[in-house]
């Protein structure tokens, strides 16, 4: 089947730079909720789990992830005070009801909500992936409530990463019918190429069990409708409007195979966020998708000097 075909070459293209998650254990009194900044929208689906003491920094995993894939890297940095988010549909979360009409403003707006209720301003935020696109969502909508930005893998326009004349415009169709593609698969076909996906996502034997449960356990129509909704979106011009600090973290290793390198895979990232202002962009040497996971200590030292150099 073209579709199911093209929709498992997309994913495994989208995957450099954004799949797979857990559900989240929740300490304290339990979960937050966020509250939705238009409340007219779609009702309380994100959860946070705040973890530690210090300085805020909003924790937002990728698609299909959980907000367990952050719990190591925060455990590892100080003076943090974690509030680790989990989306909803992802990785055994339940979907959002009514689910939103487009996934990914939802989202933003409910994550403002959260900082807006704390009364939470300049939060420095880090996102893998899908979680890299909000970042960037949230910092365009409420630059008083945003603080800098650590962006892991992810991409303004991942639509260009399998088609490079692909625009807002023209990528809608190709969009619908990955996504129809995705719901249409039968469940032991959607299960293997699952787990062979997430193979490609990490180098670290220990976590692949958990990131092909992740996908398993995931709503299929909450994935599409995100997928869908990032597909979509071109955030290449619209990121000139970000003035906070922006450190984007990038992969490469995974792709030697095929002739990558780190010159021509920063030459990417580079095209991608050329007009946002004073961007930094890292390129970490061994690391696959899950950088937290492939090249920690790298990533750690990384957020570190970034947070100190932008208090």
């Amino acid at each position: 089947m073209k579709i199911f075909q093209a929709l498992w070459y997309a994913m495994k293209a989208l995957a450099r730079l954004a799949m797979i998650g857990l559900a989240m254990a929740v300490l304290g009194s339990g979960p937050a909720h966020a509250t939705a900044v238009d409340k007219a929208a779609v009702p309380v689906t994100v959860q946070v789990e705040v973890l530690g003491k210090g300085r805020p920094l909003l924790m937002i995993p990728g698609l299909n992830s959980s907000a367990e894939v952050w719990r190591e890297t925060c455990l590892a940095l100080k003076d943090v005070q974690c509030h680790l988010v989990q989306l909803p549909g992802f990785a055994g979360a339940a979907p959002a009801d009514p689910r939103p009409a487009d996934f990914l403003p939802a989202m933003r707006d409910e994550l403002l909500g959260y900082l807006q209720a704390r009364h939470l301003s300049k939060v420095a935020v880090i996102g893998h992936s899908l979680g890299g696109v909000l970042a960037m969502q949230l910092a365009l909508k409420a630059p008083d409530t945003i603080g800098p930005l650590v962006i892991v893998d992810s991409l303004p326009f991942y639509a260009a990463v399998m088609n490079p004349q692909a625009t807002a415009q023209n990528v809608g169709m190709m969009a619908g019918q990955l996504r129809e593609g995705l719901l249409a698969a039968d469940e032991a076909s959607f299960k293997a190429r699952n787990d062979a996906t997430a193979k490609a996502l990490t180098r670290s034997t220990q976590h692949l069990p958990e990131l092909q449960r992740w996908g398993r356990d995931s709503d299929r129509t909450s994935m599409a409708d995100a997928m869908y909704s990032m597909l979509v979106r071109d955030l290449r011009d619209d990121i000139d409007g970000i003035h906070t600090p922006v450190l984007v973290l990038g992969s490469w290793a995974a792709y030697q195979s095929m002739g990558g390198t780190e010159a021509s895979t920063r030459a990417q990232f580079q095209a991608q966020y050329a007009k946002l202002p004073g961007v930094q962009i890292e390129m970490s040497a061994q690391g696959y998708h899950f950088l937290m996971w492939d090249d920690p200590r790298w990533l750690q030292a990384q957020v570190r000097r970034f947070l100190a150099a932008h208090p």
